[in-house]
């Protein structure tokens, strides 16, 4: 078969999954890894983690790096500052993908893009998930309240002003009511310390 004829059965099988394949689900397909790498250096697909290539001609990632993160690790979820620029509720840019995974997961290893681990456990690791689907890849990221939550239970890694300005967002937006971050409060432990700063806000 021509180079030509095996990068189009190639893309082929791309398009047939979405646009997004890993390598060992490629070369089960029948990929050659001489054809793999052919395509991403001609630019017709890339990596967008170690181990996954994407269709270049898909329409541009809509949170390429939430994406990317998922597509990896599945069973993670997307959390604090990562989540709250996901809901809109910070004036922090993102400089690497917070994650939270179980507390006997093994960290997972990304080359690209950086990943901030927080381990959890019981509820609250399990309570609050949504899951939200991004260029066909489903993305688990804690919902607002628990976010917001999560961010007082970690003010000391990424400070108490961030996870103010992330409660005033929420109520200001209405993305929660007081009684929803309450709840999660309780699960994440940080009741008392949460609920003066809530108080002096209504």
């Amino acid at each position: 078969m021509s180079s030509k004829k095996t990068d189009e059965t190639a893309l082929t099988l791309f398009r047939k999954h979405d646009g997004i394949l890993r390598t060992n689900q490629a070369l089960e397909l029948g990929i050659h890894p001489r054809t793999l790498y052919a395509l991403r250096d001609s630019g017709k697909i890339f990596q967008i983690a170690r181990g996954w290539y994407r269709l270049a001609d898909l329409p541009a990632l809509s949170d390429p790096d939430l994406v990317a993160v998922a597509s990896v690790v599945p069973k993670g979820v997307i959390c604090l500052i990562s989540a709250l620029a996901f809901h809109g509720i910070t004036t922090q840019i993102p400089h690497q993908v917070d994650l939270a995974i179980e507390q006997k997961a093994k960290r997972p290893t990304l080359e690209y893009p950086p990943i901030r681990v927080f381990w959890f456990s019981g509820p609250a690791f399990s309570e609050g998930i949504e899951t939200h689907l991004l260029d066909d890849v489903p993305v688990r990221i804690f919902n607002p309240a628990k976010t917001v939550a999560d961010c007082f239970k970690f003010r000391n890694k990424i400070g108490l002003d961030v996870a103010l300005e992330a409660v005033q967002m929420n109520l200001r937006q209405r993305l929660s009511t007081v009684d929803d971050i309450m709840k999660f409060a309780r699960i994440c432990r940080v009741e008392k310390i949460m609920r003066p700063y809530l108080e002096a806000m209504l």
